[in-house]
């Protein structure tokens, strides 16, 4: 709600509104390039043309800090949402979808394009409240950042503006307050890196999740296969894809396939190679490669001659 939003933000936001041509909030995203805008316009973030990362940036979370400069710190938990309580599964994996968009901007070191949005309720109840809408959702000139990823306090901060800036400890704690952020709650189990079995676990839970999402169901084999270790079927019960499971996340990157494996990757077009990396992060992503391009799959040991 406005009365939500510092004063400085609101009036960049009403100055935009007033300013800038009438558009939907559909037609906003699409003249930024996000392709299926009509189909995706609740979600949190998208990967738009020429690779460019689209976020919604919340008005009422935006602290300003020392010098003007604006911020927002949101949490990496996806489970659980402003001020506790669960989310639904469509918003986990809206969050989580966003969290992955972020980590990719980080990593690329590569700016974030934003829109900022205002709500009809208080920011508090925009999940559990039926009747929330968005109030006002305008593009912004200006550039964002990821300024801190913390996994440790497991919070992000996204800062507006030219790089070099960072809020201190205390604009922190008061933007922790701000987002309901009472601990840094972690969103699963702790992940033993020298474990390969625990990430391989994780790592199979990932992507149970991802596909049931699409109605599909992952079933490990009940006997063991020389060639892979889980199908992913769908709700009639046919064999869609068949996987090789491997999980990375820091300290633990490596990993081989079997002759076995690669044999059988190399005569069933249903096999695939799933690496989900970041594995117990809320930034954990997975990716497929056929067995075509299974060796490009980051962190594979080379076939032994």
């Amino acid at each position: 709600m406005d009365k939500e939003v510092a004063p400085a933000v609101l009036a960049v936001i009403n100055e935009k509104r007033l300013s800038g041509d009438k558009r939907t909030p559909v037609e906003i995203i699409a003249k930024m390039g996000v392709f299926d805008a009509r189909d995706t316009a609740s979600d949190l973030a998208w990967l738009a043309t020429g690779d460019n990362i689209i976020v919604t940036i919340w008005a009422e979370l935006v602290s300003v800090g020392e010098g003007g400069r604006w911020f927002l710190l949101e949490s990496l938990d996806p489970l659980h949402r402003i001020g506790g309580g669960e989310r639904t599964d469509l918003r986990i994996q809206r969050t989580k979808d966003r969290i992955q968009l972020i980590k990719r901007a980080l990593d690329a070191d590569q700016p974030l394009r934003a829109v900022l949005q205002t709500n009809r309720v208080a920011i508090a109840d925009i999940e559990t409240d039926k009747a929330a809408r968005m109030s006002v959702r305008v593009p912004d000139d200006e550039p964002w950042h990821v300024a801190v990823w913390s996994p440790e306090q497991r919070h992000v901060v996204l800062v507006r503006g030219p790089r070099g800036w960072v809020p201190n400890e205390a604009e922190i704690q008061a933007a922790r307050a701000r987002a309901g952020i009472v601990d840094a709650a972690p969103d699963a189990p702790a992940i033993e890196v020298g474990g390969g079995g625990d990430l391989h676990s994780a790592a199979l839970d990932h992507l149970t999740r991802h596909f049931a999402g699409y109605g599909y169901k992952t079933e490990l084999l009940e006997a063991p296969n020389p060639g892979y270790e889980a199908e992913v079927r769908d709700k009639k019960g046919k064999t869609l894809l068949k996987l090789v499971v491997k999980g990375t996340a820091t300290g633990a990157t490596g990993y081989a396939l079997t002759a076995g494996q690669r044999a059988f990757a190399r005569r069933d077009p249903q096999w695939r190679l799933a690496v989900v990396s970041d594995v117990g992060s809320p930034a954990a992503q997975h990716k497929l490669y056929n067995g075509a391009d299974m060796d490009k799959a980051p962190g594979l040991a080379p076939e032994l001659g």
